[in-house]
Order: structure tokens, then sequence, then C-alpha cells
């Protein structure tokens, strides 16, 4: 049976809590549950979800097990078992507004040029955050690009370091048509490379959302921004702390170097990987991480960064 949409949700050891506001707002979607499915990945949870979870409420609902750890893991399995023409994939902390999946098919069907949009993701966080954390709103996936749609068109060829866009997509609330993705799941699924730019499990790397988003573009598909696609993305207490902020921000400088090298953009160079600690503590002595939790989040972003360009391959 051909669904217009099939949902995916890839998880692991999601906290149950959160999981259960995501797939009430699913069940409350003004799209006609017989119209598209729900997926979800159970990646390598300790506890099976398929024995927890009720989805009787929907007359297309699958669990699958997913042992291979990693994200791109699980969203390459969701892609195999996905019966929609269009993709949107969840995460198991986004809370849909009740019209996404609607708008959804109603951006691609106005747009058969795009291969992949997103929208905002406004947050609602577990207690009051500081100050400072709102400088690292994009690391958090926390995006509002304003109330006008802003669309970027595809290059058959590559596209240069200056032209992917700050509006693109990313993982969360990630919509894709089917055949779009697709091009992309070729690429990569032998590819052990780009299978590492995931997420795997404790390991913050996440460069595979701009890895989709460039090997669309190059492949002349365009990507957008709309913002009726709102979710809320729930923010735990424990993601607002510095060490993880810094680990976060550590690993998404560092993948941004390696994705950039996969598609051949080298905005910077390759540095010996003897200096890496060297200019680490240069850096230091820049921007000064002892003076506050803020300034030690930005410190290790550079590091990252410098780590990356000490592993870069030529290109």
């Amino acid at each position: 049976m051909q669904l217009a949409i099939s949902v995916i949700i890839c998880t692991h050891n999601p906290r149950m809590a959160y999981l259960d506001r995501v797939l009430s707002a699913l069940k409350e979607q003004t799209f006609l549950h017989d119209q598209w499915e729900l997926l979800i990945i159970d990646n390598a949870s300790r506890d099976a979800l398929d024995e927890t979870l009720d989805l009787s409420w929907h007359p297309h609902a699958r669990v699958m097990r997913e042992n291979q750890l990693g994200l791109t893991a699980a969203r390459l399995r969701g892609f195999q078992e996905a019966k929609g023409t269009l993709l949107v994939y969840v995460d198991d902390d986004n809370v849909l507004e009740c019209n996404y999946l609607s708008h959804v098919a109603d951006i691609f069907a106005a747009h058969d040029d795009l291969g992949a949009i997103g929208g905002k993701s406004i947050p609602e966080f577990e207690i009051n955050p500081a100050p400072w954390i709102h400088e690292f709103y994009t690391v958090l996936a926390l995006r509002d690009f304003g109330e006008d749609p802003l669309i970027q068109n595809g290059e058959f060829g590559a596209i240069a370091y200056n032209q992917y866009p700050d509006f693109a997509p990313a993982g969360i609330g990630l919509a894709l048509r089917r055949q779009a993705f697709h091009a992309y799941v070729q690429r990569v699924k032998h590819d052990k490379q780009r299978l590492a730019l995931g997420r795997t499990g404790r390991q913050l790397t996440s460069g595979e959302d701009n890895d989709i988003v460039l090997t669309l573009l190059n492949a002349g598909w365009g990507v957008g921004y709309f913002p009726q696609l709102q979710l809320t993305h729930l923010i735990a207490a424990s993601r607002l702390k510095s060490p993880y902020l810094a680990r976060l921000n550590y690993a998404a400088s560092r993948s941004w170097v390696q994705v950039l090298s996969v598609h051949g953009i080298c905005p910077w160079k390759k540095i010996p990987g003897w200096t890496v600690m060297l200019r680490q503590f240069k850096a230091l002595l820049r921007y000064q991480p002892w003076r506050s939790r803020a300034a030690y989040v930005r410190w290790r972003g550079i590091c990252g960064l410098l780590e990356g360009q000490g592993h870069l391959q030529d290109c």
C-alpha cells in the first residue's frame, strides 16, 4: 500500500515521558491517520520498545529493532522500511504542531523541486536556562528564521562553502522527498567515513544532517525553511550544563570540517596533527575558558574545529 507520508522516530534509550508526548502530538495530527504510517526504529535500546509502547491508535504503526548503534544506521533502516513518498524524521523529544504533517504534504505538492524542508524548533526547557545559553541555541538545534519561507535552489555539481544556507533543514523534524533522499542513501550506505558522521550512543558527532543537505543540493534538489512547520523541542536539564554543551560544540565543530571535506569543500587548510594541541593551548589563552561557562563552551568549539583540521584528507 502506497502511503503519503512515513513518520520515522529513531530512538535510543528514550526518556519515556518525552516519547509519550511526541506520540501524543502525532496522535492529534490533522493529516488523516490512514494516509501516513508511523515507524519507530528502536536503535539498540536497553529495554525493547515493542514491549512497552501502545500504538493501537494508529492503523499503520510498527516498531522495529535496529541493533547497529548509530543515528545514521537507524535512519537508513527507517528509509528501507518506509512506504511513504514523503519521509518525516522526528526525534524522540520533538512535539509536532497538530498541522505539521498536513503542511509537509502541501509544501512538497507546491514545490516539486524541493528535496528537504524544515521549520521552527521552539524550546521547552525542563529548567530555566541561564542567559548565556541563548548563544548556543543553534548547537541545541533551536531554530527560528522568521515568518517568511526561505529556499536554496540545488546545483548539479559542487556547492561552495559560502553557498550552504544557514536556514538549511536540520535533523529535527526533517521532511524529505523519498526520491531525493534515495540519492543520499545510495552514497552513504557503503561509505564508512560518512556512516560515522551521525550520532552514536554518547558520541555527539552531528555531521549527518549537513551531509544530507549537501548531497541533495549537489544532486540538484532544493532545500527550504517554512515557518508553518513548527515543533516544540523538549530540552532536558542535563543538556543545559556546560560540560554537555562543550562536548556538543566540540563534536559539531569537528564534524562540520569532516562533512565539508567529504564534499570536496576545504575552506580551512589542513594543519599538521602534531600542532593541534599547541593550537588548542593558544586558543585557551585567547578564549580564557576559566572566565565563564560560555567562554568554556566557545573554546571547546574551537578545539573541535582544530581537531577536524588536523585530520583533514586532501580535497
